[in-house]
Parts: C-alpha cells; sequence; structure tokens
C-alpha cells in the first residue's frame, strides 16, 4: 500500500481507501457479517482512511466502522459527513446548534472523541457562500472535536469557491472515466495544497463493465429509485449518465482492462495516475470486492497515448450524455 498526503494536513492516507455508502444501505441488502469481513481485510491490507455519513443506513455505516476501528482510532482514519439529515436548503441546518448536533450524533456512533476529516454533505451553493458555516467548523475544530474539515462538492463551481476557504483541507469529487470535466478543479486543489478523495469511481458499478442492458437492481437501490435524479442529484448516480446509455459506453471501454486484469481495477490504475489525487473511495460489500478493487495497485499505469484515447472517448461520446451538476 501506497500512502500520499491529504493537501497540505499532516494526515497520510491510503492511496485506495474506502467508502461506505453501499455497506450503510441505498445499494440493495446489506449483510453486517459481510461488511465486517470486507472491512477488516481492508485494514488487514494496510488501508487506513474510511469515508462515511451520518445518513447512510441512518447512521450504520458509523457504527460498523466502529467495530472495526475500535482500539485504532489513532492509526484508522475516518471522515464523516452532515447536513442531508436536515433540509440542506435551509440555514438552520448549517447553524451552529445544528452542527454541534450532527457532529456529537456521529462521535457518539463512531466512538470516537474527534473526527478526522468532517466533510459539509453537498450542500447548494448559496449555503457555501453565506459562509457561516466555515465559521462553525472553524469553532468545532478549535474545540478538538474535528481534526479538518472538507467539502463534498457537486460542481466545479462548488469546489472551486470551496477552495477560497483558508481552513478547508480535502474536496470530496465525482470523478472517472465518465466524468472528467472536473480535472480542472483537481489541478487547481493540487496547487493550493487541497486534498481531493474521489468518490463514485467506477460510475456506480458501469466501470466494472460487469453489467447488461438487462441488468436489475433492488427496489431500495438508488440504481434504481435515482437513475433520473428522483431522489437527490442525478450525477450521484451513474455519473449522471442513463443506465442504457452508461453500458453501451462501458462496452466500447473493453480495451483498457488489457494487460491490467479487469475494468474495475484498470478504472481504479486511471484515477492514481494523476498526481492530484490524494485516494479513491471505492465501496464495497464484501471481501471479494475490497480485494479486487486494491488489486489496482499492482496494475500497469496508462500509457500517454492511452490517456489521449481515453480524453477524446469522454469529448465525443460520453460527455453530450452528462446530466446534472458538473
Amino acid at each position: 500500500m501506497q500512502y500520499r498526503g491529504l493537501g497540505s494536513s499532516e494526515l497520510k492516507v491510503s492511496e485506495i481507501s474506502f467508502g461506505t455508502w453501499a455497506i450503510g444501505g441505498a445499494w440493495g441488502n446489506v449483510n453486517d457479517k459481510e461488511s465486517l469481513l470486507a472491512l477488516e481485510a481492508a485494514i488487514d491490507k494496510g488501508v487506513n482512511f474510511f469515508d462515511t455519513a451520518d445518513v447512510y443506513g441512518d447512521g450504520h455505516s458509523e457504527r460498523l466502522l466502529a467495530q472495526a476501528t475500535k482500539g485504532r482510532e489513532d492509526e484508522i482514519h475516518i471522515a464523516t459527513k452532515f447536513c442531508r439529515a436536515g433540509d440542506i436548503h435551509d440555514p438552520a441546518t448549517y447553524s451552529e446548534a445544528s452542527v454541534r448536533a450532527y457532529c456529537e450524533a456521529s462521535l457518539k456512533r463512531l466512538e470516537r472523541e474527534r473526527i478526522d476529516l468532517y466533510q459539509i454533505h453537498c450542500p447548494p451553493m448559496p449555503i457555501l457562500k453565506n459562509g457561516s458555516v466555515f465559521e462553525v467548523l472553524d469553532k468545532l475544530q478549535q474545540e478538538g472535536k474535528i481534526r479538518h474539515y472538507g467539502v463534498s462538492v457537486e460542481s466545479v463551481e462548488e469546489g472551486l469557491f470551496c477552495l477560497e476557504q483558508p481552513n478547508v483541507r480535502a474536496l470530496q469529487v465525482i470523478y472517472n472515466i465518465f466524468r472528467q470535466k472536473p480535472l480542472e478543479l483537481l489541478n487547481e486543489a493540487h496547487r493550493r495544497g487541497v486534498g481531493i478523495l474521489v468518490r463514485l469511481p467506477l460510475a456506480s458499478g458501469l466501470l466494472t463493465g460487469k453489467f447488461t442492458a438487462s441488468s436489475t437492481f433492488e427496489a431500495d437501490d438508488h440504481r434504481r429509485f435515482n437513475e433520473n435524479g428522483e431522489a437527490f442529484n442525478v450525477g450521484e448516480t451513474f455519473a449522471g449518465l442513463g443506465f442504457a446509455k452508461g453500458v453501451e459506453l462501458a462496452d466500447q471501454l473493453r480495451w483498457i482492462a488489457e494487460g491490467r486484469g479487469n475494468m474495475t481495477r484498470a478504472s481504479l490504475r486511471w484515477l492514481l495516475d494523476h498526481e492530484a489525487v490524494t485516494c479513491v473511495i471505492p465501496g464495497f460489500r464484501n471481501v471479494r470486492q475490497v480485494e479486487d478493487n486494491l488489486a489496482a495497485l499492482d496494475v500497469p499505469s496508462f500509457t500517454a497515448d492511452e490517456r489521449e484515447r481515453l480524453a477524446a472517448f469522454y469529448e465525443e461520446q460520453v460527455h453530450p450524455f452528462i446530466r446534472g451538476s458538473y
């Protein structure tokens, strides 16, 4: 395992880390025993950073992380998020009283005294421009409740605005072969010493190459109920592509797996080849998925010609079909 600095902070995090949305809920049925075994396998392989949120299974993923990291709080870093348990458009959701309550609730579920990275969970631009939430986070940081803070953003515009805030140490962004526009944001963050956590690196599974046009999803899986943005930003599901189009495009990318084992490993390797990326945070539900994701560390990087081919593919074949904040 290799470790990268989280921007200008003192934290060094595993370049492949993991997100816990899938083991919390909204990705179909979950099995806590399998989830805990998978967390243990990841930690045994050197993963020292996990991303979660208070709304993943109504705090369920935070509780699972507490079990998996008990006694290792100093060596296993956790990032969690807040605000989506309330009305994200209501300024009251970001008041000191509200944010403090969200923070204390997460600390209790995580069974920790301090959150390593506390992130605002995809807030609207007017809230960011108001700025008062950053003052609240500064106060929590001064009190030792949080170590650092960042923002999970939906668009390049939001990310660039957050880079202007002096104490933002990390941005979490959607970035993958199907979602390449944020590269300009990644490069600017790198220039300013702000860490980048890449979420949805596999475009909700499209870039694993395992789906066909006839694939279906369980009723409680967001890939079934949010394909067109019915529940939240459409960009959070299949990177903003319609499912049928996404499958069609993924079929055209099967060449990336040549010499790299499979499309999953190749897609993660493509991300890790960017120096601006601090870590990728794919989801998982079992040990097999953890091991397959970690195998990306050992596959060949992309050549300059391959990268140019993928950039052209994105511009010509993918970008016209992307929907959602960008």
